[in-house]
């Protein structure tokens, strides 16, 4: 009979755990950016993050996909409206006080994209 072998740790790249962690890879330390992240390490980011993790959770830079869900909109939408980069948590604030046409406009857009993926859902169920 064999023994069987100890499960090696699940690991990932920086910039997956960067992404379940909502963050952007380049704003995080060194040390994270350049070792692999273990599932318990991850978990334990999410569990108790950092003051590194707090802070970029907090005022950013956020990557496109935070940014679009914290002014209600999707990231193609970001695209349409020319912003491609990262934006602080200041830069989105500015946006949502200034609501420019474009946000407004792609705000609308979205709620109606989520209506009808709920009206869709719901017709299935019922199916």
């Amino acid at each position: 009979m064999s023994t069987p072998k100890a499960k090696a740790p699940q690991t990932m790249k920086p910039a997956t755990a960067a992404k379940k962690l909502g963050i952007l890879l380049s704003a995080a330390p060194a040390e994270f950016q350049e070792g692999v992240v273990s599932r318990e390490e991850l978990n334990a980011l999410q569990a108790d993050p950092p003051s590194w993790l707090a802070d970029l959770r907090r005022e950013g830079p956020h990557p496109r996909q935070v940014v679009a869900a914290k002014l209600r909109v999707s990231v193609s939408g970001l695209a349409r409206a020319d912003i491609r980069g990262p934006l602080t948590t200041a830069d989105i604030e500015a946006l949502k006080a200034e609501k420019p046409d474009w946000l407004a406009r792609e705000q609308t857009i979205q709620t109606r994209v989520r209506q009808e993926e709920l009206r869709l859902k719901q017709q299935r169920a019922k199916a």
